[in-house]
C-alpha cells in the first residue's frame, strides 16, 4: 500500500485503470476509466477529483485525465505491484482469472517486505513478471 495516508484501495485502483488506458493508448476519459473497472461513473468522477486533490492526476473540464509525474510514478508501483502478484499466483498454480482477482485485493495490503521476498522467489525461478501471462525463462 501506499504510504499517502489519503490514498484508499479504491484511488489506487482509479490511478491504475487511468495508467492502464494511457499504455494502450487511448484517452483515460471518465466513462472509459469506469468501463475498464466496472465501476459508475459518479464513482469515478469522485475518485478522480481525490486524485486531483492529492497531486497524482490533472483534468481539463470534460476532458482526459493526465498522470501528473508523481501520479505516473505511483501508477508504475502499484501496476508492477499487481503484476508481481498476479505472475506469482499463477506460477504457484493458480488460474489467471482467480490470480487477477486475488492479486486486485492483495496489492492493496500487502506489505513491502513480502513484495520483496516474492520478487526475490520469482528470480531465484527465472520468472519473468509479465501483464496477463507468465513468462519463464528457458536455459
Amino acid at each position: 500500500m501506499t504510504t499517502d495516508a489519503a490514498m484508499t484501495m479504491s484511488l489506487e485502483d482509479y490511478l491504475e485503470g487511468v495508467y492502464m488506458l494511457i499504455l494502450e493508448k487511448k484517452p483515460a476519459r471518465v466513462r472509459d476509466i469506469a468501463a475498464s473497472l466496472g465501476v459508475k461513473t459518479p464513482s469515478v468522477v469522485y475518485g478522480i477529483a481525490a486524485l486531483k486533490r492529492l497531486g497524482y492526476v490533472s483534468q481539463e473540464p470534460y476532458g482526459s485525465v493526465e498522470l501528473t509525474p508523481a501520479g505516473l510514478q505511483l501508477a508504475k508501483d502499484i501496476l508492477h505491484k499487481h503484476k508481481l502478484l498476479t505472475t506469482f499466483l499463477v506460477f504457484i498454480g493458480s488460474t489467471e482469472e482467480a490470480a487477477e482477482a486475488d492479486a486486485c485485493k492483495i496489492e492493496h495490503v500487502i506489505s513491502h517486505e513480502t513484495l520483496v521476498a516474492i520478487e526475490r522467489f520469482l528470480a531465484r525461478h527465472r520468472v519473468k513478471v509479465g501483464v496477463g501471462r507468465l513468462f519463464q525463462s528457458r536455459k
